[in-house]
């Protein structure tokens, strides 16, 4: 057997300006405690030109905290695009089919449902692509019997 891992993996998201809108819907959606850090308010860097106002605005960290994860994301600066796609989604494995239900509810807001909540040989699932871009998997084990 391998070494013990003693870190923690947790997605971290880009977005163009949109990250505090994203993050406090994800809150909404998945509950936990929400820390905001625009680039206003980092230390300037030496020898940078001071930030626009845009920049100054944005995003630099955010991070949602909840009891089992946390889900992290910041804005790019002006003029540099973030890119969305399909080359990875945020998987949520629930123990509780009531809560996973509430997510999917509010994940499904202005969203495209790529695979429809169901039942599956492998337990309850779903896919589907947020209103910000993001692939999010829902799924939760159904207890064999």
């Amino acid at each position: 057997m391998g070494a013990v891992m003693t870190t923690t993996m947790n997605p971290y998201l880009n977005f163009d300006g949109k990250t505090e809108a994203a993050m406090k819907f994800y809150a909404e959606c998945l509950g936990g405690k929400l820390e905001i850090m625009r680039f206003s308010d980092a230390p300037p860097a030496p020898g940078q030109p001071p930030l626009s106002a845009d920049a100054k605005n944005r995003v630099m960290h955010a991070t949602l905290k909840t009891d089992g994860y946390s889900l992290m994301a910041s804005d790019t600066m002006p003029g540099q695009p973030a890119s969305t796609g399909s080359a990875i989604s945020v998987s949520l494995n629930f123990t509780d089919k009531n809560e996973q239900d509430r997510v999917w509810k509010k994940l499904s807001e202005g969203a495209t449902v790529t695979m429809p909540l169901g039942e599956q040989f492998f337990g309850r699932f779903g896919m589907l692509k947020d209103r910000f871009g993001v692939h999010w998997m829902l799924h939760f084990q159904t207890p064999q019997k």
